[in-house]
């Protein structure tokens, strides 16, 4: 089975620093990857050149089989690669609907849309709700109360539905439990299982191991710029995951890079 999503040979340097040295990455079709890595060792950096939003000096990255080249996040997104970035990239006056088409919005069809320019809210508002029932979340009750009003779950819902409803090929999230309580990851880590089971690949970007070794299918530890193994999270344990990412061990039987 070939990867969906490639890098190889991947170098970004910011000045001296080397935040990514000659790194591999393979994303498999349906798979959740969960990318891990101590503080520093370029696991954003490598996300952020699958998603766009750095451009690496040298590499190359391929998605499904096509070598890419994407010069900004909208250049990703066009090719079915959607990012739920730590910040969630919400505007919260704004509403769920108008949040989840931000940058994407549909106009009516004809003169209307097309030379008024007007915004198609119905098919919006239709389109939000169908994408949160889908997910399960429609506890959400009014689709056009402001974002703000949302608890920290409900957003991280609602930034992950708009992930699912748009990525076609590949979902990127990074930390998405990070700042919620015990009952908001368990929904957000259901919602995760909720999109795999719909085919779409996942990246996970995350420092919770209980989460990572719950949900993962492969696990990529990042350290010094590189990968530096792909395990099995039924074949290790969260001690080995965390002594390979910190130099306390070398990968014995891992698949090394």
């Amino acid at each position: 089975m070939e990867p969906i999503l490639k890098g190889r040979g991947l170098v970004k340097r910011y000045g001296k620093v080397t935040a990514l040295d000659h790194c591999d990455f393979d994303l498999m079709p349906g798979e959740i990857l969960a990318v891990i890595g101590d503080n520093g060792a370029g696991k954003s950096t490598l996300i952020k050149a699958m998603s766009g939003a750095v451009t690496p000096d040298e590499g190359i990255v391929e998605l499904e089989g096509q070598q890419v080249r994407f010069t900004s996040p909208i250049d990703a997104r066009h090719a079915g690669i959607e990012t739920v970035y730590q910040t969630l990239a919400m505007s919260p006056a704004l509403s769920i609907a108008d949040n989840m088409f931000m940058g994407r919005e549909l106009r009516k069809p004809g003169f209307r849309g097309k030379v008024l320019r007007q915004l198609d809210r119905k098919k919006m508002e239709e389109i939000a709700r169908e994408k949160l029932s889908e997910l399960g979340l429609m506890t959400i009750q009014n689709i056009n109360q402001a974002v703000e009003t949302l608890s920290g779950g409900q957003r991280q819902g609602v930034a992950v539905a708009r992930a699912a409803a748009f990525g076609s090929k590949v979902i990127i999230l990074d930390e998405p439990t990070a700042a919620l309580g015990v009952k908001e990851s368990r929904r957000v880590l259901e919602l995760i299982q909720d999109v795999k089971s719909r085919g779409i690949p996942i990246i996970l970007i995350s420092h919770n191991m209980p989460h990572v070794f719950e949900v993962a299918d492969r696990i990529h530890v990042h350290r010094l710029g590189k990968r530096l193994c792909v395990v099995d999270p039924k074949d290790h344990s969260m001690s080995d995951a965390v002594a390979y990412m910190t130099g306390a061990t070398v990968p014995d039987g891992a698949h090394a890079a």
